[in-house]
């Protein structure tokens, strides 16, 4: 019993002095990145806070190879280098990309670090380690975040709805139905056109048309909807867990936002006595602290989100006009002549959609116009000549 004991204990250890080097050996990555960056950046407040935040890394190297040797492992003498990869990529990608590269690998840092913590009950004091390290890697991730601009969080969001086609950010439901109007115009008039060409030498068979272009207006008008109602509510719960995050941190590490903001307000050009005076300050008053963070670290503002529901009937609506709009004069005539008729109204109503899109946009209305003319004409185009190609026989 006592050496099944033994054995068991002897495991234990060793599983935890190989989470300790695994986490060492990411800690001097990051430093030997830090360094890198801080070497090739020319201004020096953001050259500063490179090699801070390589000083930071240092020590938690440091921390986790005291943890070891207390365990019975061994350091390797051999130091940290760059692999030729890392060095290419810092070259050629830049300081903007390679810290938004830092900051995803940051993130993954506390992510092991946080399961490593949870995993290792046998040594409190490498337990307490991994968790007090994870809310400093969190800090450097903020900091990142800073220093790459205020756009990331809206990058990551941009990247989370990339495939919400309604996701246009208009501000208004005046300009959310102008793009679900252009969106169902242009998709259908495309098919009605691509059906017209496949059917154009049976004219009995305009009930193909007509039947091909209202499935795809009521199909793209309910995923329109549905693409409405699901991107908004992602960006309003995106939006307020960012906040709560925010807050958490607030409430967590109250000195370390305070640095934080401090660093940001350097970075904008302050000098260091007076960003420190200016985040106290805010810091005083815990709403007024939150939203400043969340404007200068995440680039959100406060404002109104839209309700998904009114969303998704603005969405379904809007496409299921723009939709119908090409395939209305089949109800009426057929052929040829049903074609140019709905060629012609298509086109007028690409015209009309561009150049109301100037309420959003604020651009020439002949100009948009004029430009949502020519892509309805070429997606007409292109449609008729396909089908002409695979027409019925």
């Amino acid at each position: 019993m006592t050496t099944q004991r033994s054995a068991e204990t002897d495991k234990t250890r060793k599983r935890l002095v190989a989470a300790l080097e695994d986490a060492r050996e990411r800690e001097l990555r990051a430093v030997a990145l830090y360094r890198l960056l801080g070497d090739r950046e020319s201004d020096e407040r953001r050259k500063g806070l490179f090699y801070r935040l390589a000083d930071e890394e240092a020590k938690h190297a440091r921390q986790f190879g005291e943890r070891i040797e207390a365990n019975g492992g061994i350091i390797p003498e051999k130091a940290m280098t760059l692999s030729p990869a890392d060095r290419l990529l810092a070259k050629t990608l830049g300081t903007e990309a390679m810290l938004r590269r830092m900051e995803a690998e940051e993130e993954r840092n506390i992510a092991v670090f946080e399961a490593a913590a949870d995993a290792i009950d046998s040594d409190p004091e490498s337990r307490s380690l991994f968790e007090q390290i994870e809310k400093e890697e969190e800090h450097h991730s903020s900091l990142l975040r800073s220093m790459a601009g205020p756009n990331a969080t809206q990058i990551r969001l941009d990247h989370l709805l990339q495939g919400e086609r309604w996701h246009v950010n208009t501000g208004t439901w005046i300009g959310d139905a102008i793009y679900g109007m252009n969106d169902g115009l242009t998709a259908v008039f495309g098919i009605v056109s691509g059906m017209a060409g496949l059917t154009r030498s049976h004219p009995d068979r305009v009930g193909l048309v007509v039947g091909a272009g209202m499935m795809a207006m009521l199909a793209s008008a309910l995923s329109m909807g549905a693409s409405a109602y699901l991107a908004s509510k992602a960006e309003r719960e995106v939006y307020e867990a960012e906040i709560g995050r925010e807050r958490q941190e607030i409430e967590e590490s109250p000195e370390h936002e305070v640095e934080e903001l401090s660093l940001i307000y350097q970075l904008k050009g302050f000098g260091e006595e007076e960003a420190k005076r200016m985040a106290n300050t805010i810091a005083a008053q815990p709403e007024t602290f939150l939203k400043t963070m969340a404007h200068e670290e995440l680039g959100l503002s406060e404002r109104n989100f839209g309700n998904p529901w009114s969303a998704a009937v603005t969405g379904t609506v809007a496409t299921a006009l723009g939709g119908i709009v090409p395939v209305l004069p089949f109800f009426f005539t057929f052929g040829t002549t049903a074609l140019l008729v709905s060629a012609v109204v298509s086109i007028l109503a690409h015209f009309a959609v561009g150049a109301a899109k100037t309420l959003v946009t604020a651009r020439s209305w002949f100009m948009s116009g004029l430009e949502m003319t020519v892509v309805g004409v070429g997606v007409g185009l292109v449609t008729y000549a396909l089908g002409e190609v695979f027409k019925v026989g």
